[in-house]
C-alpha cells in the first residue's frame, strides 16, 4: 500500500488531471473559481447546505448532496481504481482522496462535497489495525473481546491521519464557499460492531451478546471510540470540514430499547463536545433502517436527522415537529427510473419536507451502475426549485413533535 503522501495547497493543480473522464462529465465540468484560505464562517455567506442544516428561514431552495456520490458508479472513479486498485491507497492518499472528492463536484455541482473516505479509517491510529478483502470487505485480524483488549486500545493518534487533514484543508480551498465541505465519523456502536465481529456480519451476535455477556468490557470499548470519536471530528473542523455526518449504520439493528441504552449515550457524549468546542458546525445523525428510532434519535442533540427510503418524509416530519432539520430521502432506485419519475420524486419529497429546514438527499448511499445522467438530472431538478413557487399560496404548518 502507497503510503499517505503529505501534500500542500500548492500541489493540489495536480489532482485536476490524475484521471481520465467520460465525454458526459467533461461537458459538465465546472471552473473552479480563485481560492480564499478563510475557513471561519460567516453567516451571510456561509453555503446553502450549511444554513439548511441550521433550520435557518428564507432560503431559496433546499440544498442537495448524495451519500456515496464520489465513488464506483462513476466512470471517472473506474478508471482510476483501475490504476490503484487498494482501496486502503484511495482513501489514504491525500491526492487520491482530493481527486476522487473532487470527481462529482466536477461533473454535477452538488451542494455538498464530502471527503472520500470511510468510517474505519481513524481504527489503526486507536490502536485496531485492519486490512480489506475483495471478497470479505473489512477484516480485523484480533477482534476485542476482553478487557485487557480495551485497555491496549490508545487515544487517537492524529498524526497518523494527516492525509484526512491536508485533503480537507486543499478540498476547502478549491470548492471556495460555492459548496459545503461534509467530514464524516461513524457512530461508537457502528465502529465497535466492525471491531467485536472482526469485519462484517449479517447476524450480530458477538457484540449483541457482550451487552449481557460482558457489559463492562463493551462499555470501556464504546467510551474509548466515543472520545477519539470527538477528537477525529474536531480534527477534521479544525481542518476545514462544515458540517459532519454520524453514520449509526448498524444502530438499526438494535431494538428502538437497547439501541436507547447502547449506542444513544455515546453518540450524545459526542455531540455534546462536539456543541462545546464547535458550536457552529451542524450535525447530521444517519442511521438505516430508522423508522422506529426518530424521536430518539432526535434526543441526541444533532440538528439534522436523516431518513432513510423506507421512513415517508411526511410521517418524518410529523414526528420530529419544525424544530430540527431532515435530511434525505429518495429512493436511490429511482434514479434507475425515467427521468420524469425522479423528477416528480424528487418534488414528492421536497413538498413533504416543507420550506425549511431540509437537506436533500437519496434515502442511502447511490447504488452500483447508477447512471450519471440520472445523478446529473437529480441536481439539475434540485437547483431548478424555488420554494416560492412550490409552496405558492400555501401556509407552512408549524408541526410539533408528536408526544
Amino acid at each position: 500500500m502507497m503510503s499517505p503522501a503529505a501534500s500542500s495547497t500548492a500541489a493540489a493543480a495536480p489532482y485536476l488531471a490524475a484521471a481520465p473522464t467520460s465525454s458526459s462529465t467533461r461537458r459538465r465540468r465546472i471552473r473552479l473559481p480563485a481560492i480564499s484560505a478563510s475557513l471561519s464562517p460567516s453567516s451571510s455567506e456561509e453555503p446553502l447546505l450549511v444554513r439548511a442544516a441550521r433550520g435557518e428561514d428564507g432560503l431559496p431552495r433546499p440544498p442537495a448532496w448524495m451519500m456515496r456520490q464520489a465513488g464506483r458508479y462513476m466512470a471517472e472513479y473506474q478508471a482510476l481504481a483501475k490504476r490503484h486498485p487498494s482501496f486502503r491507497e484511495r482513501s489514504e492518499n491525500t491526492d487520491l482522496i482530493v481527486e476522487i472528492t473532487l470527481q462529482p463536484w466536477r461533473a454535477f455541482a452538488p451542494d455538498g462535497v464530502i471527503l472520500f473516505s470511510d468510517i474505519l479509517t481513524p481504527l489503526p491510529a486507536i490502536g485496531v489495525p485492519f486490512d480489506i478483502s475483495d471478497s470479505k470487505g473489512p477484516v480485523i485480524q484480533s477482534p476485542v473481546r476482553s478487557e485487557e483488549q480495551v485497555r491496549e486500545l490508545v487515544p487517537i493518534d492524529l498524526d497518523m491521519l494527516q492525509f484526512v487533514g491536508e485533503s480537507l484543508k486543499i478540498l476547502r480551498n478549491e470548492i471556495d464557499g460555492k459548496a459545503a465541505l461534509l467530514g464524516f465519523v461513524g457512530a461508537p456502536w457502528t465502529i465497535a460492531t466492525y471491531v467485536v465481529e472482526g469485519g462484517m456480519t449479517n447476524t450480530y451476535t458477538n457484540i449483541k451478546s457482550m451487552c449481557y455477556t460482558a457489559p463492562n468490557v463493551l462499555r470501556g470499548l464504546l467510551s474509548h471510540l466515543a472520545q477519539a470519536i470527538s477528537d477525529y471530528i474536531i480534527y477534521q473542523v479544525n481542518s476545514g470540514a462544515q458540517c459532519i455526518q454520524i453514520f449509526d449504520s448498524w444502530g438499526g439493528q438494535l431494538p428502538p430499547h437497547v439501541w436507547e441504552q447502547w449506542s444513544k449515550p455515546y453518540i450524545k457524549q459526542i455531540v455534546s463536545r462536539i456543541k462545546e468546542e464547535c458550536p457552529h458546525v451542524p450535525l447530521v445523525l444517519y442511521i438505516n433502517g430508522n423508522g422506529g428510532l426518530l424521536e430518539r434519535m432526535k434526543d441526541t442533540g444533532v440538528d439534522v436527522i436523516g431518513l432513510d427510503w423506507t421512513v415517508d418524509m411526511a410521517d418524518g416530519r410529523r414526528r420530529l415537529g419544525n424544530g430540527i432539520s431532515v435530511q434525505g430521502n429518495v429512493d436511490p432506485a429511482f434514479l434507475f427510473s425515467p427521468l420524469p419519475v425522479l423528477t416528480d420524486e424528487i418534488h414528492r419529497v421536497v413538498k413533504a419536507a416543507g420550506p425549511k429546514g431540509h437537506i436533500l438527499n437519496l434515502g442511502h448511499g447511490v447504488l452500483q451502475k447508477t447512471p450519471e445522467e440520472a445523478v446529473a438530472h437529480f441536481f439539475d431538478v434540485t437547483r431548478s426549485l424555488r420554494y416560492d413557487s412550490l409552496f405558492q399560496g400555501s401556509v407552512a404548518e408549524e408541526l410539533q413533535p408528536v408526544a
